[in-house]
């Protein structure tokens, strides 16, 4: 339902799979008109991957953007944007006065136009996990088909509190020293550290132990890296870490790779992440150079939205988001589907956590989460201060002994960073909801419109007629998409069906999507 205002569940707190779904289903039974909900297929674990349809005749194709959130399993607050990116176009169709901001009616009756996907978890099974129990999951709560049974972390609930925190083991060749000044927080150990010094690891069990070694808490070893694992560009093992065997292996990616193809009408793509208050743009393999400046054109534009929309940058994926310069990622989802779909295809990392703690921008924003060393581990201590007072003390947890059922006496404790830090603090959802929603609103208008202008019908000999039919495209985008697919084999251009009335149907071209009931777009064209 739409009710006074846009305040959804989801923008103050972060929904588990079963309440998700069942506000996708909600959506979808009480408009029928304009939400239709549909699985894509299901996750290991048995958990559907929702994509809901929004617009007037869901089925009619027409030119469209896509949205997802949660990719990785500790990246919550992509859903919660996702779906307050639904519950706006749902406000746009039903009750347009409550959009922030007072959008002009000649551009609502555009957007109204617009279909919307809407993909708000792209893993249920690894956000699952981290809203039962916390701890990290990169992806999905599974290892790569084949991987060695070697010792490896499996995070788990030692203490009984719900969580998955750290453990931390006195050793005289330890990394880490305690703060002085914020229980729970460990620091990088300097030269001149009193004692005692400690190892940290997850919270969890060694599977596999052989009695002996102790692993590193290699977050990647083994992984299925889901943003590693579509076509464009994509590279086995080892060139590309977490790249499976081979493109659109796991279920989830293969959905979403499927679902694009099948859906030529996609025109724009927001790829949502947590954090560091930043837009990721293509190119991801060569320098802003190499990108056709039509399209470096459109997303300086779309920056410039961004920027005053939301507040954060956008950058250039290449240039200042490989974490080795010159180096790039392999088999990227908005690469994918900016190449090979042509689509206007941006990553979003929300909640601009290393603003709110004040630190300067580097050459790279990729070295925010590259360079953190003493200084920047004790800025982020600002945050333990409203930890304390506001949060709960979701963030730093006391240090408690545990007897280990491998390593014997250690302390369990220390950061949880799940609320803070990967995910903004849910009293500031609402906000980071209202900036990504209308900017991808804005985004959304700018979508190909494709009209009739003229039509003009002449009689050349008995039963015989002529067709003249004038199309233009009254949008922003042109119909092709961005440059960096125009040439690709299935852009052929506009084709459309006419059935005149009391005559046998017929197939004919040029002619517009939408331009009746009986207006489409072809089934491999733009």
């Amino acid at each position: 339902m739409i009710h006074d205002t846009l305040d959804g569940p989801f923008r103050h707190r972060y929904l588990s799979h079963e309440a998700l779904t069942r506000q996708l289903e909600t959506w979808a039974r009480d408009h029928p008109q304009l939400a239709r909900l549909e699985s894509l297929g299901t996750s290991p674990q048995g958990r559907d991957l929702w994509v809901l349809t929004l617009g007037p005749e869901p089925d009619r194709r027409r030119p469209a953007v896509w949205v997802d959130g949660s990719m990785h399993g500790t990246e919550l607050a992509g859903s919660s944007v996702a779906l307050a990116v639904a519950e706006t176009v749902l406000a746009l169709h039903l009750a347009p006065e409550l959009l922030p901001g007072g959008w002009p009616e000649h551009q609502c009756r555009q957007l109204r136009e617009v279909l919307f996907y809407i993909c708000p978890r792209l893993s249920p099974d690894g956000a699952e996990q981290v809203l039962r129990q916390g701890g990290f999951v990169r992806y999905a709560p599974r290892r790569t088909a084949g991987s060695p049974d070697r010792p490896r972390w499996r995070a788990e609930d030692l203490d009984g509190d719900g969580r998955c925190r750290y453990l931390r083991r006195h050793d005289e060749a330890g990394d880490f020293v305690a703060s002085p000044d914020h229980p729970g927080l460990m620091l990088p150990r300097r030269v001149d550290d009193l004692p005692p010094y400690w190892r940290l690891y997850p919270e969890g069990v060694i599977e596999h132990w052989d009695g002996e070694t102790i692993p590193d808490p290699d977050w990647l070893v083994d992984t299925p890296d889901f943003n590693r694992n579509f076509p464009w560009g994509w590279r086995p093992e080892p060139e590309q870490v977490g790249a499976g065997h081979y493109p659109g292996d796991a279920p989830e990616t293969r959905a979403i790779i499927d679902f694009a193809l099948a859906h030529p009408n996609l025109f724009a793509w927001l790829n949502l992440h947590t954090f560091g208050g930043v837009f990721i743009r293509p190119l991801i393999d060569a320098p802003d150079s190499g990108m056709a400046p039509q399209d470096l054109a459109l997303y300086r534009q779309l920056a410039a939205w961004a920027q005053s929309l939301t507040g954060y940058p956008t950058v250039s994926s290449y240039e200042e988001f490989s974490y080795e310069p010159e180096t790039p990622l392999h088999g990227d989802l908005i690469e994918f589907v900016y190449h090979q779909h042509g689509c206007l295809a941006q990553v979003c990392e929300l909640w601009d956590l290393f603003q709110r703690l004040g630190l300067p921008r580097p050459a790279r924003f990729i070295d925010h989460y590259t360079a953190l060393g003493r200084e920047s581990m004790e800025r982020l201590a600002q945050l333990a201060q409203w930890d304390r007072v506001s949060n709960g003390r979701r963030l730093f947890g006391d240090w408690r002994p545990l007897t280990h059922p491998q390593l014997g006496e250690v302390e369990v404790g220390g950061l949880d960073a799940c609320h803070g830090i990967w995910n903004p603090p849910p009293e500031i959802l609402p906000a980071i909801c209202d900036g990504l929603a209308a900017y991808w609103l804005q985004v959304a208008s700018m979508m190909p419109r494709l009209v009739i202008e003229a039509v003009h019908c002449t009689q050349l000999a008995e039963g015989v007629h002529a067709l003249d039919v004038t199309v233009a495209n009254h949008g922003y985008l042109p119909s092709h998409g961005v440059e960096a697919a125009r040439q690709r084999p299935w852009n052929v251009g506009v084709e459309a069906e006419a059935t005149p009335r009391g005559l046998p149907a017929a197939r004919t071209r040029p002619g517009p999507p939408g331009a009746g009931a009986s207006g489409r777009l072809g089934p491999r064209s733009r």
